[in-house]
């Protein structure tokens, strides 16, 4: 039997109590995470799920530190793990300069703006007790800061060849403590069309393809040729040509795609390469995230 993953849940304006409502049917049945992504206000996702479960873990994925100033997201942080009862992890990251443009906002350079956040945070007076502080990963600088600073680290499209060079980056204490945190967000379309479901990953991860600290990743996971051949196309104003750079290879080592026995087996693939928390992003070649899950459920049956 395939051990359970964690899931992805976002927030999705006009759906939220439905999605509320799906995070307490993920607690029933027995999955053991529920992670919000940036999308959306997950914080308050992450609240409603403190009140409306009792026993699951949960937390943001990736929160951006610079949204919001250290000493309030502290006091956020610390409501949510107190009123859950320790359940809340709180994962953080630099986010990419595309959405922060977008908000007016300049980073500096993210190790040392990851370092004065969570530094700054954990200084804020009267919010409480904080909880687990997980770091955005992806290079070895900032895995190496999660162990440093945090309580774990997490992935997003991670590659699953490249983990045992990832993990590697960590101490032995670290990688055989259990309650350091090591997830990975995978895209994961369920179908039987299996060219349909990875047309829906790779339209997922092309966004990603364009931004450099992804693609410097990817190279370094062994995809130079998909990633120069993106930069080129990037270059050349030709975007539409993106998706066709990217190779089923790489899409088979940082999603999950095809039939019901296929993604089982991948997920515990993951599990295998050293990621305590797959944390399944569902999506769905025939309708939304209700209908992702619906289909990620029938995994299980």
């Amino acid at each position: 039997m395939t051990q359970l993953p964690a899931v992805s849940l976002a927030a999705v304006p006009g759906r939220r109590r439905a999605i509320i409502d799906l995070a307490v049917e993920i607690e029933r049945r027995g999955f053991p995470g529920i992670f919000g992504p940036s999308l959306g206000d997950s914080l308050s996702l992450c609240t409603a799920i403190a009140l409306q479960t009792k026993e699951v873990i949960f937390g943001t994925s990736i929160m951006p530190i610079y949204f919001r100033q250290p000493a309030d997201f502290a006091a956020t942080a610390s409501f949510i793990h107190e009123v859950s009862g320790g359940r809340f992890r709180f994962g953080v990251g630099v986010s990419h300069a595309p959405a922060l443009n977008r908000l007016g906002i300049t980073a500096g350079k993210p190790l040392s703006d990851m370092r004065k956040f969570v530094d700054d945070m954990r200084k804020a007076p009267r919010v409480g007790e904080l909880p687990p502080i997980v770091l955005a990963t992806l290079r070895d600088k900032m895995i190496n800061l999660a162990e440093e600073i945090g309580n774990g680290m997490v992935f997003a499209n991670g590659a699953r060849s490249h983990m045992a060079h990832s993990l590697g980056v960590l101490s032995p204490a670290a990688r055989n403590n259990p309650d350091f945190f090591i997830g990975n967000m995978i895209p994961t379309c369920i179908s039987d069309d299996r060219a349909a479901a990875a047309a829906v990953n790779r339209r997922t991860l092309t966004s990603y393809a364009l931004l450099p600290n992804y693609r410097n990743y990817w190279k370094e996971a062994g995809y130079v040729e998909e990633m120069t051949a993106v930069e080129k196309a990037i270059a050349d104003k030709d975007l539409d040509r993106i998706p066709e750079c990217l190779s089923d290879r790489w899409l088979a080592d940082t999603t999950l795609f095809g039939t019901a026995s296929e993604v089982r087996e991948g997920i515990e693939a993951w599990f295998d390469a050293g990621i305590r928390t797959p944390i399944i992003v569902p999506s769905s070649a025939a309708g939304n995230q209700l209908k992702a899950f619906e289909e990620f459920f029938a995994l299980w049956k």
